[in-house]
C-alpha cells in the first residue's frame, strides 16, 4: 500500500547511505522527492553532483518523480532555495527529512574550533535552516486555508541520545536536533504539523568510512541477514511522513537492525528532598550517593545496546 501518494518530500544528504534509502522508499510509496546532496566527503570537504543525480535516476527508472538539488544546508538562503525547489517543481512541500551530516571525531582536548564549527554547522544549523523555512511555509499555507499536514523528521544519533567518546561536536549537535524536533512539534502542532526524530543504527559513511573501527562489526557477511543495512531505517521514516502518523508528536525513535525503540529523554530517575532548611553540601552528597548506588539513574551506553533486542 502506497502511504505517500500525492506528497512532496525534501530529503537532505540523500545521495548516499541512509538518505538514499529514505529517498528511494519515499518515492516507492508515491512521494515526489527533492534529493538534496552537496556530494562532499564524510568530513564535509569537496562536492560532487553525482550522488544526488544517481539517486534521481534510480527513482525515475522505477517510475517515480524526483529532482536533484546540490545546495549546502549550512547556508540559510540556500536552505530556502532547497524548500523552494520542491514548491517550484512539484507545487508544494509536505515532508522534510533533515539527514545531511558530516563527521570530524576528536577527543575534546584535541578538537579544533574548525572541527567543532563544521560539524555543528551541518547538523544543527543545517537542520535549523531547513526547518525554519519549511515551518514558515506550512504556517503560511495553513493560515491561507491550505492544510498540508507537514512532517518534519530530524536525524539524531546514538551519540546524541546515549553519548560516545570522541564525538562531543557530533553528539552535541545530534542531541540538539532531537530536542529541536520536540520543541518544533509543540510550536507547529496547531498547524497540522508533526515533528519527530530518529536515531539510526546503520552502515553509512559516518559509521564505516569515518570510523573504520566499526566497519568490521557492521559489514554484511555472505549468506547472512544484513542487520546494518540503512534500508532498515527507511520504513520508519515513510510511516512518520504518512497521514497514519498524524498523532505522533515530538517523539524520538532509535531504529536499526530490525528494531525500533521508543526513546525517553531526560526524565526523573530519582529524587532527594529536604524541607524546612537548606541542604548542607556534604549531607546532600551522602544522600545523592545513596541514590546513585541503587542504580536507578544508570544510563545505557552505546556498547550495551548495539546488540539489538527490544
Amino acid at each position: 500500500m502506497a502511504l505517500l501518494t500525492g506528497k512532496v518530500a525534501v530529503i537532505t544528504g540523500a545521495g548516499r547511505g541512509i538518505g538514499r534509502e529514505e529517498a528511494l522508499l519515499l518515492a516507492k510509496h508515491g512521494a515526489k522527492v527533492v534529493v538534496n546532496d552537496l556530494g562532499g566527503h564524510f568530513d564535509g570537504t569537496g562536492q560532487s553532483r553525482s550522488p544526488a543525480e544517481d539517486v534521481v535516476k534510480e527513482i525515475r527508472s522505477a517510475g517515480g518523480e524526483a529532482v536533484a538539488n546540490f545546495e549546502s544546508v549550512t547556508d540559510f538562503k540556500a536552505a530556502k532555495r532547497i524548500i523552494e525547489c520542491a514548491i517550484d517543481n512539484f507545487g508544494k512541500l509536505n515532508i522534510l527529512v533533515n539527514n545531511a551530516g558530516i563527521l570530524r571525531d576528536r577527543m575534546m582536548f584535541n578538537m579544533s574550533e574548525e572541527d567543532w564549527d563544521a560539524v555543528i554547522s551541518v547538523h544543527l544549523k543545517g537542520s535549523f535552516n531547513l526547518a525554519r523555512h519549511a515551518t514558515a511555509y506550512w504556517r503560511e499555507q495553513h493560515k491561507a486555508g491550505n492544510v498540508l499536514n507537514g512532517r518534519l523528521i530530524n536525524t539524531s544519533s546514538d551519540s546524541g541520545i546515549l553519548g560516545n567518546a570522541g564525538q562531543s561536536n557530533y553528539g552535541s549537535a545530534k542531541a540538539a536536533v532531537a530536542a529541536m524536533a520536540i520543541i518544533v512539534d509543540r510550536e507547529m502542532s496547531r498547524y497540522g504539523v508533526t515533528a519527530n526524530a530518529i536515531a539510526p543504527i546503520a552502515r553509512s559513511r559516518l559509521t564505516v568510512d569515518a570510523t573504520p573501527q566499526t566497519a568490521a562489526g557492521m559489514a554484511q557477511r555472505p549468506g547472512e541477514w544484513d542487520a546494518f543495512t540503512p534500508a532498515h531505517v527507511a520504513p520508519l521514516v515513510v510511516w512518520l511522513a504518512s497521514d497514519d502518523a498524524k498523532d505522533v508528536h515530538g517523539e524520538v525513535f532509535r531504529v536499526g537492525m530490525g528494531n525500533v525503540w521508543l526513546m525517553r529523554g531526560w526524565h526523573t530517575g530519582s529524587k532527594v528532598s529536604k524541607k524546612g532548611s537548606m541542604w548542607e553540601p556534604a549531607e546532600l552528597g551522602t544522600k545523592l550517593k545513596e541514590e546513585l548506588a541503587k542504580g536507578v539513574t544508570k544510563k545505557e551506553s552505546m556498547g550495551e545496546v548495539m546488540g539489538g533486542g527490544a
